[in-house]
């Protein structure tokens, strides 16, 4: 099945099972924007506090803030993002459609490594085990012409984003013969800056108004807020500040479903150190979150780093960590040495000192910064994306089956009664009870127990319990496990200990740590 066919589909499982709905659906949406189902926050949640937990509690030298969505506009123009937070937009005339030039040159480039892995794999089959994939890309013409391409487009590529050179960008599109995928012709727009921030104004009154952003980023109000946390928390360097909320941007190309919305979610960390000290933390903090991505499970085959071509006007090192979505690798979250950029241009522009001491050096200095940021949608579509399976089963039928790490699971337990009578509801119902407090569980009487162990895939439940009639008799009910439906026998009393030795949020934890 075509990736772009999955994709679709995942799309319309995570609406019709209730975990993304577009918003403002019975008004016929809103672009770029979505609300999350009931299944859907659970999940979110849980991606949630999986990362918060992997920094405040594997890391004794880490706390968490919640900063406001507004804040001073001055924060904007101390951070760049009033004169730099740009994306390089490019029109086609004749579909009318805006396109980023950036990702258009990325998707280029995407396309000829498609191209290569095909070669690569046709020879790897004809070849069987004589195959030396080293020497086939060295030496084969076709591969190699390939890779020349590629270097030549990516080393202009690189050129024109740091010079910020938007004619080349554009020449590179045509030379390219990048062609609009809505109307297939290369009749394309000057390329251009546009700048991502949504205004209002803060007042009682129009004349008395200020002009505020809602923020682009959640990581401005740690920076801002350095000083308060290091002092109340007696913190020493170095130490890290973590944070979960909404950010905003006024993304003209937002596509690919919640990979790219105008209203996101992100969890950031900037961790603080002393200066000539950040490429070591950069690569322990890039190693650190990488553990954090494969402990899920979803397959380590699905990571892999990929450096920026071009760097932040902040940052001397950056790279990103890419999930193979279905329609490629995408980045999931950035690791950056932002350097000492966003406190020294708030000292400047606040006029206030915003340095530390350090007992050590017996010196005061500007701390530098190595920044997590990851965006809990991209890594819930990311969980998503890993987990969806089609399976034909060995009777002929087939099962769609989300296989989510069982502690990110929306529902950890469905109970089910057999039958809705001879007091089996009433048996299930107790059991639910009894364990509700430790998970979250759910009741489904409907349907025969074959369609309910069908939803309870679809949503990723990892395990079913069947109350029937010998329940009564035995105090033993069947445990049904999601990912390879076998069926146990197991006393009642026994559930917490098998379920808590699987869904425990310490078990993903435990794997980062070694």
């Amino acid at each position: 099945m075509a990736q772009e066919d999955v994709f679709k589909k995942i799309v319309s499982h995570c609406k019709e099972y209730g975990f993304v709905f577009p918003s403002s659906e019975i008004y016929d949406g809103l672009g770029a924007v979505y609300d999350y189902g009931q299944y859907g926050v659970e999940l979110k949640n849980n991606i949630k506090k999986y990362w918060w937990d992997s920094m405040t509690l594997l890391h004794e030298n880490v706390v968490g803030i919640d900063s406001a969505i507004f804040m001073h506009p001055a924060i904007w123009k101390a951070s760049g993002h009033v004169d730099a937070f740009n994306d390089p937009l490019i029109d086609n005339k004749d579909s009318k459609k805006r396109y980023r030039a950036d990702v258009l040159i990325e998707d280029y480039l995407a396309r000829i490594d498609e191209k290569t892995a095909k070669e690569v794999a046709k020879a790897a089959k004809r070849f069987g085990d004589a195959f030396d994939e080293t020497q086939f890309r060295n030496t084969n013409p076709r591969v190699l012409e390939y890779q020349q391409e590629r270097d030549e487009a990516h080393a202009r590529f690189a050129k024109a984003l740091n010079d910020s050179n938007l004619e080349e960008l554009r020449q590179i599109i045509v030379d390219a013969e990048i062609v609009c995928p809505i109307s297939g012709s290369r009749n394309w727009t000057e390329v251009r800056q546009f700048n991502l921030m949504f205004s209002t104004d803060m007042g009682s009154t129009s004349e008395g108004a200020m002009k505020v952003y809602l923020r682009p980023e959640t990581a401005q109000g740690i920076f801002v807020n350095f000083l308060n946390v290091q002092k109340t928390g007696r913190m020493k360097i170095p130490f890290g500040i973590a944070q979960i909320g909404k950010a905003f941007r006024n993304e003209i190309v937002a596509r690919q479903f919640i990979f790219r919305m105008r209203e996101f979610e992100q969890m950031e960390m900037q961790f603080f150190i002393r200066p000539g000290e950040e490429m070591e933390w950069f690569d322990r903090w890039k190693e650190t979150r990488m553990r954090w991505h494969k402990s899920m499970g979803l397959g380590d085959g699905k990571y892999r780093f990929h450096d920026h071509d071009k760097l932040a006007h902040y940052a001397n090192a950056a790279t990103d960590i890419e999930f193979e979505m279905p329609f490629g690798f995408k980045e999931v979250e950035g690791v950056h040495s932002r350097t000492d950029f966003d406190l020294s241009q708030h000292e400047k522009y606040s006029g206030r000192k915003i340095q530390y001491f350090d007992p050590e050096l017996n010196k005061s200095y500007t701390p530098y910064v190595i920044e997590t940021s990851i965006g809990v949608d991209r890594v819930f579509l990311s969980i998503i994306s890993g987990s969806y399976c089609e399976e034909t089963l060995d009777n002929g039928e087939s099962r769609v089956v989300l296989k989510l790490p069982p502690a990110l699971a929306p529902v950890k337990l469905a109970v089910l009664p057999l039958v809705k009578k001879d007091g089996l509801p009433e048996k299930a119902g107790e059991i639910i009870d009894r364990l509700r407090f430790d998970f979250r569980c759910q009741y489904d009487e409907k349907d025969s127990i074959g369609k309910r162990y069908r939803r309870q895939d679809a949503i990723g439940t990892p395990y079913c319990i069947t109350v029937d009639h010998d329940t009564l008799e035995d105090n033993c009910v069947t445990i049904r496990f999601r990912d390879t439906m076998k069926q146990e026998r197991v006393c009642i009393d026994k559930l917490n200990e098998i379920i808590a030795g699987k869904v425990n949020m310490k078990n993903l934890l435990k794997k980062i740590t070694g």
